[in-house]
C-alpha cells in the first residue's frame, strides 16, 4: 500500500477478503524466517469442495448457486493470502495526486521488493521513480530489514505465543467476514469472458436489501457493488472491479470515502498452485476528519514471483541464502 488512506480504501472496499490482513504462515521448528514442511499439502487440505454449478435448462445458475461459489471463492482466497508468504515478489506503486477537475497534479513512482521475515512481511523500497536507489538510501533500507531479523531472532517464547495468539484471532476474523459475503449481495450471472486466457464466469453483484451484518466490517459492504471475473477450473477470482456508491464512514478519525471511488484487481496463476495479485487500479476520493481530502489515482503492478525452497535459511539479511522457484507463469 502507498500509505494509509490507500490502505484504508483498499481495506474496505473489497468484498473478496482481498485486501484484509493476511494471515502469517506457521513458524517452522528450528526458527527459520522462511522454511516451509509442505505447503501443497496444507492447501489441499483447506480447499473447500466445489459445489454444485450444473446450470438450469436455460443456462443459468440459481442465487444459491451463486452465493455458495462465492463463499468457496472467498475462503480459497484466504488461503491465496496464506499461500502468498511463501513468496517473494516485486511490488511497483505509481500514485497520482489529481486536482479538482481530476488533472495529474503530480506522480510518485516506488518499487518494493516484498520479503516474509519470521511471518512478518518486510517492504525494502529498491527504487524510486524507477531509479536504484543511492547507496545511503539502501543501506538504510537494509537496516530496516535486519532489525526485523534481529526483532524475531530474539524474540522469547511468551512474545512469539502472544504474535501466534493474534494471529490466530486474525484468522478467525476473516473467517467469519468470508461467511458474511455472499449474504451480503445479489448475484447475476453476465456470461463468461477470457480472462488471461481462460474462461471465466462475469457475475455483477448488488447490495441485497434487507442484509443485517453480523460484525462491524460487514456494515460497509452495502455501499460498494461491483463486478466479478472468476475462473471457471480453479474457482479462483481473476478480477474484481468494485467501486463505492454511496458515502462511507470509516473509523475514529471519520475518513469519508467518496461515491465514486473505485479499484480494479487482476489476479494471475502462479506456479499452478496458487492465484496472487498482479495489477491493481484505484481512483480514489477521500476527506479525512473533514478537513484534508484526498483525490489520487494510480496502479500497482506485481511481478517476479519467487518461492522460497525448504532448504532456504536467513541468519542475516547480508546472508540470506535461497534457492527460489521459477518466477510465476
Amino acid at each position: 500500500m502507498t500509505g494509509s488512506i490507500l490502505g484504508l480504501c483498499l481495506a474496505v472496499i473489497t468484498f473478496s477478503g482481498w485486501s484484509t490482513p493476511a494471515p502469517a504462515r506457521p513458524q517452522a521448528q528450528n526458527g527459520s524466517a522462511t522454511e516451509i514442511s509442505d505447503p501443497s499439502k496444507a492447501l489441499t487440505d483447506a480447499t473447500p469442495p466445489k459445489p454444485n454449478l450444473t446450470p438450469d435448462a436455460n443456462g443459468k445458475l440459481s442465487q444459491e448457486q451463486m452465493q455458495e461459489l462465492f463463499r468457496v471463492v472467498a475462503k480459497k482466497d484466504l488461503e491465496n493470502q496464506k499461500r502468498e508468504r511463501d513468496y517473494t515478489y516485486i511490488e511497483r506503486q505509481v500514485e497520482n495526486k489529481l486536482g479538482d477537475k481530476g488533472q495529474v497534479k503530480s506522480t510518485e513512482v516506488k518499487t518494493y521488493e516484498i520479503l516474509d521475515l519470521y511471518g512478518e512481511q518486510v517492504w525494502r523500497l529498491i527504487k524510486k521513480n524507477d531509479q536504484p536507489l543511492d547507496a545511503r538510501d539502501a543501506a538504510k533500507e537494509d537496516d530496516k530489514v535486519q532489525k526485523v531479523i534481529d526483532k524475531h531472532k530474539n524474540e522469547s517464547d511468551a512474545e512469539r505465543q502472544k504474535r501466534q495468539d493474534k494471529e490466530d484471532k486474525e484468522r478467525e476474523e476473516d473467517r467469519k467476514f468470508v461467511r458474511e459475503i455472499a449474504d451480503a449481495y445479489n448475484f447475476t450471472l453476465i456470461g463468461t469472458e477470457q480472462i488471461g486466457g481462460r474462461d471465466a464466469w462475469l457475475i455483477e453483484a448488488e447490495p441485497r436489501p434487507g442484509f443485517e451484518p453480523h460484525m462491524k466490517e460487514s456494515k460497509f459492504l452495502s455501499k460498494f457493488h461491483g463486478r466479478v471475473w472468476i475462473d471457471k477450473a480453479d474457482l479462483q477470482m481473476a478480477k474484481l472491479d468494485v467501486e463505492a456508491i454511496d458515502t462511507v464512514s470509516v473509523g475514529w478519525v471519520l475518513a469519508r470515502i467518496h461515491k465514486g471511488t473505485r479499484v480494479m484487481v487482476e489476479q494471475t496463476r502462479v506456479n499452478d498452485e496458487v492465484w496472487l495479485p498482479q495489477h491493481v487500479t484505484f481512483k480514489i476520493d477521500v476527506r479525512v476528519a473533514l478537513l484534508k481530502g484526498y483525490l489520487m489515482s494510480g496502479d500497482q503492478t506485481y511481478s517476479d514471483y519467487k518461492k522460497f525452497r525448504t532448504s532456504a535459511r536467513i541468519v542475516g539479511y547480508g546472508e540470506v541464502k535461497e534457492q527460489p522457484e521459477p518466477p510465476q507463469q
